[in-house]
């Protein structure tokens, strides 16, 4: 990466609580793990917090060089993907989904780079007229735990990567060791293409290959918990700069 060009600003979206009594705030506050933007700056990236305003979109965009989906404990809702609501499908964050699926489509119509982790990658997959598994355990009880019960900060099962995928070329591995903290999955990735899949077949990893760099993972880079987990930042944040660089972004 140019040491003198500016260095890419990228959009990461938040979670929201509601507030109460005994919790950080009476009022309803954004929440975010630190390690997101602390991967961000390690890969050499400028992060910024986005509120929840789907009608300051594009003139959010108009700043932004890459946008990430963060993960959350909460599911998509089905009616993204023209499915009704099952029993194992129990919490739904209607604002947040809203927010980012105005930010994850507007980025995606202007070929701004994009990085979706976990529920973010499964917001991916509806955006790209895909669909998914709302509960693992139900539809194939024979999987790998995906709740791992050992520490997120830990690996839980090893993913196989395709060799000539986006995701492929950037961490430059055919397998990694990642964590596991999701009771959903992408069932089919419509417009997409898979690049990773756990060892019992669930896909861990999908890319848009019509976008310059729009890939999800099921799993939780932000840990770096394998060396692949830090490429993967740091392939994404390049492509941001390059998109400055060449004169697409906002610089």
């Amino acid at each position: 990466m140019d040491s003198f060009a500016p260095m890419p600003l990228i959009g990461v979206t938040l979670d929201q609580e509601p507030g109460g009594q005994g919790q950080y705030s009476a009022f309803p506050w954004y929440a975010l793990r630190a390690n997101y933007m602390g991967a961000v700056i390690k890969a050499g990236g400028l992060p910024v917090a986005l509120p929840y305003a789907p009608c300051l979109t594009s003139k959010i965009l108009d700043r932004l060089d890459g946008l990430i989906v963060t993960g959350g404990a909460f599911d998509i809702d089905p009616a993204l993907y023209g499915e009704d609501r099952s029993e194992a499908t129990t919490t739904l964050k209607p604002g947040r989904t809203a927010s980012e699926m105005a930010l994850l489509e507007a980025a995606m119509e202007r070929d701004i780079p994009v990085l979706g982790i976990c529920g973010g990658m499964q917001l991916l997959a509806a955006a790209l007229d895909g669909s998914l598994i709302q509960d693992i355990a139900t539809e194939q009880p024979d999987a790998l735990p995906h709740e791992q019960p050992n520490p997120r900060d830990q690996a839980g099962h090893i993913v196989t990567i395709e060799p000539y995928s986006l995701l492929g070329k950037s961490v430059g591995r055919g397998t990694m060791a990642v964590n596991s903290s999701h009771h959903q999955a992408v069932r089919d990735p419509g417009r997409g293409r898979v690049s990773a899949r756990a060892e019992d077949g669930i896909i861990e990893a999908i890319e848009d290959p019509s976008a310059r760099f729009c890939v999800g993972v099921q799993w939780h880079p932000e840990f770096l918990i394998d060396p692949g987990d830090l490429a993967l930042f740091t392939a994404f944040v390049e492509a941001a700069q390059n998109a400055t660089v060449s004169g697409d972004g906002v610089w």
